[in-house]
């Protein structure tokens, strides 16, 4: 790990950067932030700096020794990290929004391309094949691949399950091939919590900026916003769960655990193909099912073969752009571990 002193305005710009790409990159389907934090060479410190989010950093915390409790937890690092994140939700996740709306099949395509390059990237210098690690990749690929065609369940705004939600979402910061967004839309609360309800936070604090505050007297703003709230928490909880737990099995499974990475990055393949047909959610009069924003709601995907035509060949342009995306990001990884060094 890195000591927070050694760290250069250029290194901190780009911390916010790399939580820019994980944000977005959690906001899509299919797509696992923890794939960036792998690729980019962040992902055992980042892990391990969650890890130190516990009693004893509480503790320093509590006797007003903030400092030593910052210093702990490696807070520099986290809250870059977390800052990129939070931009990553109200800017460029936004315009990713955008992006899959008007040039679906190009961005899904860059996406493919990454993980391609991921998978290249996490394999190259793995060298402990045995029966074992190749038993973890098998169980890995069929359990991304198994999700990836799973049926939707519906949309659910009890608390609890919420806060599960939010466990869950969190899966694809921590583990990366396991996309969280991707859960949430097989749990049915995809639009719910990373759409309506971040939309209703925005919309609230635009109409507090310019000193309108008749949100609270709108009650399903206030419950979307209750509903962010509680989604928030859970995947607090998750994060330092799963960091822990991840922790503890990198440090005694650490080539079962790569092994098992490789396969769900490889079963996502089937989760972000870039030719495939959306399925919209319809109702029993046929018309389809609307979110707050009056956007059709998604229900699943339709994969097919391509024909080759000249669409089809910027699409493979794109997905070699993605494989580009990904080698400049191990270039300037492992750059920056040589300079630390």
């Amino acid at each position: 790990m890195e000591r927070e002193s050694t760290r250069t305005l250029t290194d901190k710009i780009f911390l916010i950067l790399k939580g820019l790409g994980m944000g977005a990159a959690n906001k899509v389907p299919g797509v696992s932030g923890g794939v960036v934090a792998f690729v980019a060479g962040f992902y055992e410190e980042f892990i391990y700096s969650l890890k130190k989010v516990n009693g004893k950093a509480f503790k320093l915390f509590i006797n007003g020794r903030f400092k030593s409790s910052f210093s702990y937890i490696n807070g520099r690092f986290l809250g870059l990290l977390f800052l990129g994140m939070v931009i990553s939700y109200f800017s460029i996740s936004k315009i990713l929004d955008y992006l899959i709306k008007h040039y679906e099949l190009f961005v899904w395509s860059v996406f493919f391309g990454m993980i391609i390059g991921s998978i290249y990237y996490i394999n190259k210098d793995f060298k402990a094949w045995n029966y074992k690690t190749y038993t973890s990749l098998a169980i890995g690929i069929i359990v991304g691949l198994s999700i990836s065609f799973f049926n939707p369940a519906k949309e659910n705004d009890n608390l609890w399950f919420v806060f599960f939600c939010g466990i869950i979402s969190v899966s694809g910061m921590t583990l990366p091939g396991f996309s969280g967004s991707f859960i949430l839309i097989l749990l049915g609360n995809y639009v719910l919590l990373l759409v309506d309800s971040v939309n209703a936070l925005y919309d609230t604090f635009s109409e507090i900026f310019v000193g309108d505050f008749g949100f609270v007297d709108n009650a399903p703003r206030v419950r979307l916003i209750k509903v962010l709230a509680i989604f928030t928490l859970g995947s607090i909880t998750g994060l330092v769960t799963f960091s822990h737990v991840l922790s503890f099995i990198l440090k005694r499974y650490k080539n079962i655990t790569l092994s098992v990475i490789i396969g769900f990055i490889i079963g996502s393949l089937g989760v972000v193909w870039p030719w495939k047909d959306t399925i919209y959610k319809t109702q029993a009069n046929g018309h389809f099912v609307l979110d707050s924003t009056g956007e059709k709601i998604i229900e699943n995907y339709r994969r097919f073969i391509p024909e080759l035509n000249s669409e089809t060949y910027i699409a493979i342009a794109f997905i070699l752009l993605g494989i580009a995306i990904v080698l400049a990001l191990e270039w300037y990884g492992l750059k920056t571990r040589k300079n630390t060094q």
